[in-house]
C-alpha cells in the first residue's frame, strides 16, 4: 500500500474521503465529519510535533469490512486512542471511522463528550459493539478499560487482565482481531497515587495525583509530558471458531489471556528498544520494525 506522507493530507482531502464514505449516512451515536475535520489539526499537532508519534503497520487495518482493534491502554487520559485515530486518518489511503468504546464518565462530560462522540466514540456496551461490527465497522476495544489509563507510575507498562468481551464480539460476528500496541503513553501523566473516595464522590473512574495535578491551575496541570510514542498495528488474527462457540467462557478467557500476553511481550520488546522517554527510538530501530510489520 502507498501511504500519504506526513504533512500532505489536508483537511479538505480528509473531508472529501470521509464524505464519500459516510456523507449520506446518519449516525445514532453522534459521529460528525465536521467535528473530525475541525479537530484534525489540533490532534495532528500533538501527533507530529509534541509526541512525534511513529506508527507502524497501518496497512494491517483493512480498507473494507469489520474489524476488532484491541490494544493496551494508559496515559491518565485516553490520548492513546486520539493519537491512533489521528495517525490512521491522516496516513491510511482509505481512512474510515473507528468506533472506540468510551467510558460512561467521558461521555457524561459535556465538552469532552461532544468531541469524542463526534470523532466516532460509542458507549462501551457489548451490544453496541456487535451492532457496529455487523455493519462492517471498525471497533476499538481497550480491554484494560479505565483501569489501564489509571495505572500508577510504578505499574507502568504492566498490562492488567484483558476483559474477554472483545473475544466474544469477534467470535459472534466472525470479525478479525487487529492487535495494537502503544509504548510511551505510560509516561505522559505520571500518576503517583489516587484518591478513591474523591473519585466515587465525583463519579470518576479514578482521581489521580500527579506531580502537577491537582496542585497547579487546571490547564497547566493537564499538560502532558512530551514523551515519544510508538504505535504498532499487528496483522489481523482470524479466530478458527464459529459463532456457536461464543458462549464457551473458558475459550473466551483463554484467548483473552493469549492476546494479553502477546501484547505484553510486544510492549516489553518495544520498551527495551527505546533509547529514552524523550529521545524515543533510533531511525534504524524504526526501519527494522517497519520491515518486520
Amino acid at each position: 500500500m502507498h501511504f500519504r506522507s506526513t504533512g500532505t493530507s489536508s483537511c479538505d482531502t480528509l473531508r472529501a474521503s470521509l464524505e464519500k464514505r459516510y456523507g449520506d449516512r446518519a449516525d445514532a451515536y453522534g459521529y460528525n465529519i465536521d467535528t473530525v475535520v475541525a479537530w484534525n489539526d489540533f490532534f495532528r499537532f500533538f501527533y507530529e510535533g509534541y509526541f512525534d508519534v511513529q506508527i507502524i503497520g497501518l496497512e494491517n487495518i483493512p480498507d473494507e469490512g469489520r474489524g476488532v482493534l484491541v490494544g493496551n491502554h494508559s496515559g491518565g487520559l485516553p490520548i492513546d486512542a486520539m493519537l491512533l485515530l489521528n495517525g490512521y486518518l491522516n496516513r491510511h489511503p482509505c481512512p474510515r471511522r473507528v468506533r472506540a468504546l468510551a467510558h460512561n464518565w467521558l461521555r457524561s462530560t459535556n465538552i469532552i463528550s461532544q468531541v469524542i462522540c463526534g470523532l466516532g466514540a460509542v458507549p462501551a456496551r457489548f451490544d453496541t459493539a456487535v451492532d457496529l461490527l455487523n455493519q462492517d465497522e471498525l471497533v476499538m476495544f481497550y480491554p484494560e478499560g479505565a483501569r489501564g489509563t489509571g495505572k500508577l507510575y510504578v505499574e507502568r507498562y504492566r498490562l492488567l487482565d484483558f476483559d474477554p468481551g472483545f473475544v466474544k464480539a469477534a467470535i459472534l460476528t466472525q470479525a478479525p482481531i487487529i492487535p495494537v500496541t502503544t509504548v510511551g503513553c505510560d509516561d505522559i501523566y505520571p500518576i503517583l497515587a489516587e484518591i478513591k473516595p474523591l473519585a466515587r464522590l465525583l463519579h470518576m473512574p479514578y482521581f489521580p495525583i500527579t506531580p502537577m495535578f491537582p496542585w497547579l491551575p487546571y490547564i497547566t496541570a493537564c499538560v502532558p509530558l512530551p514523551a515519544k510514542i510508538l504505535i504498532k498495528v499487528g496483522k489481523p488474527v482470524h479466530l478458527p471458531y464459529g459463532p456457536e462457540r461464543v458462549n464457551d467462557r473458558q475459550l473466551r478467557l483463554h484467548l483473552a489471556r493469549e492476546f494479553q500476553h502477546r501484547t505484553q511481550r510486544e510492549v516489553n520488546s518495544l520498551f527495551a528498544s527505546r533509547k529514552s522517554v524523550f529521545a524515543g527510538w533510533s531511525d534504524e530501530t524504526i526501519a527494522e520494525l517497519r520491515r518486520q510489520a
